[in-house]
Parts: C-alpha cells; structure tokens; sequence
C-alpha cells in the first residue's frame, strides 16, 4: 500500500462516533419536563382555564374532572389554573436567584484565584460565614427587617448561591492557572484580569452550567421551602410551597390538594436534576472517552 493510499485510509476514519457526543436520553427527559413547565408558567401570563383569585364556594373541594382536572381547593378555586400560574413564581424566583449567585460569585472566584494570600483568604472565610446561614434562615433574618415576599425570598436565595459559585469557580480557576498555556501569557506580559476573562473564564463555561442548572433545582426547592411557612410569594398570588402548606389539613378527605403541587415541584426538580447531570456527562472529556 503506497502512502497516498494509506492517508485516504486515515482520512476516511471517522474521528470520533456521533453517538458519542450525542446527548443522554436522561437530558432530554429532563429537557422536556422543564420545557412543559416553563410552557405552562408562559401560557398563564395570557390564560388559564379559571381566574386564579376568584372563589366560588359552591364548588370548593370537588374532586379532579373534566371540568377542573386537579379539582379544586376549599376556597373553589381551580388547582391546574393555580399550579399554573405557580410555575411562573417559582421559575422566576429561581432564575433571577441563580443570576444574583453567579453574577456576583463566579467573579469573586476568579479573583479569589487570581489574588492569592489576604484578598482569597477574605473572600473564601466571608464565603464560609454565608455558608453559615441556610436560605431559610437568612429569609427570616431579611423578613424580619423588610417583611415577607418574593423579593426577599430572591435576595436571600440568590445571597445563598453566592458562595457556591465563588467555590466552585475557584476551585476550578486554580487547576488552570497552573496550565501551560497560562504560563506563557503571563511571561507574555498579561495581567490577572484579562487573563481570567480571556483564557480562565471561557474554559470554565461547561462547569458553570452544569452548577447552574443544579442551582435551578435548589432554587425550586428553596422557594417551595420559605412559601411553605409564609416567607416566599405572598397571597393572592399562588405558589407550590404555600399549595402544600393549605393542603396539609385537608390531606385526609382532599389529597388532590398535596398531589399535584407535589408532584409539579418534583418533576421541575428531577428535570432540572436529570439536565444537570447529562450536561455534566456530556462536557466532561473524561467520561466522554469512557463511552
């Protein structure tokens, strides 16, 4: 075989298989439940089979039908309308909560990185110290300074979040900034900062959102968590958490009621959940080549 021969043979090889960089059916199942709910929270903005705030006592507590699929509660309002619209409430609590951490901790990261010595030593021990004070917590201290409401529930989330991502970002900036390739721009003259927005930062995209969509899923349960003691989204607007916290004295003759809020925040979580852990398989080239 001549070496033209030999180079067609290599150039016809395939490089890689595209089932391997395909991804997982566990994503896509994810995929498609966070799809259907943020469907569902968009639809509500426009419509929703019943008003969410009207009552008709006549028809409270009747069982899921036709008419009202999840059934209604003790006030006649609409489940399916209510979770609905809850679906809204808890994706926006989680996102706008998700971007507060990230925004404000993965730059924290790189500079704890970056810095080494007094400024990380500052950033990683006032990181510790937020670690310190769970959501829930930090929701009542901020409750009670400024009251109840989904902005508080936001703000203390999304302060939770903060040390998470300056973690993670650290952790992961420190590993590169011991590569060659950040070597040489040092020795070419480049500082701290355009290093980690040039070379740190994009090679730490893939992490990020995997840890984002992880934070999505807390933020879901973190949200469900302070409306379930009267700390997140406020009446007449409807929230899953304060759904279940109404339900759990009427579980016994209307079990609807606990049902289909639990099973819509467990299905967003497992979603989220399923979108992180694919993501996580798909970019990480270790458990590529194991495929």
């Amino acid at each position: 075989m001549t070496l033209g021969e030999i180079a067609n043979t290599r150039k016809a090889e395939p490089t890689a298989s595209p089932r391997r960089n395909a991804l997982s059916w566990g994503f896509r199942i994810g995929l498609f439940l966070v799809v259907v709910v943020v469907a569902a929270a968009l639809i509500s903005f426009v419509w929703t089979p019943y008003d969410v705030e009207a009552i008709d006592i006549s028809s409270k507590l009747l069982p899921p039908s036709l008419q009202h699929l999840f059934g209604t509660d003790h006030f006649g309002r609409d489940v399916f309308s209510m979770i609905m619209t809850g679906a809204r409430n808890s994706l926006a609590v989680a996102l706008v909560a998700v971007g507060i951490g990230a925004g404000i901790g993965v730059p924290l990261g790189l500079l704890a990185a970056a810095r080494k010595g007094l400024v990380s030593e500052s950033i990683m021990r006032t990181n510790d110290l937020i670690f310190a004070f769970p959501s829930l917590l930090m929701a009542v201290m901020i409750t009670a300074a400024f009251g109840a409401g989904a902005i508080n529930a936001i703000v203390a989330i999304g302060i939770f979040n903060i040390p998470v991502f300056a973690r993670v970002t650290r952790g992961a900036a420190l590993s590169l900034w011991a590569r060659e390739y950040i070597l040489a721009a040092r020795v070419a003259g480049k500082s701290a900062l355009p290093i980690s927005l040039q070379h740190i930062l994009p090679n730490l995209g893939g992490l990020l959102i995997v840890q984002a969509a992880i934070q999505f899923a807390l933020g879901v349960v973190a949200e469900a968590g302070l409306s379930y003691v009267g700390l997140g989204v406020q009446p007449p607007m409807p929230s899953w958490g304060r759904m279940l916290s109404e339900a759990q004295t009427m579980i016994g003759f209307a079990p609807w009621l606990a049902i289909f809020p639990g099973l819509a925040i467990m299905l967003l979580v497992f979603g989220f959940g399923l979108i992180g852990d694919g993501l996580n398989d798909h970019l990480d080239p270790r458990i590529r080549r194991l495929r």
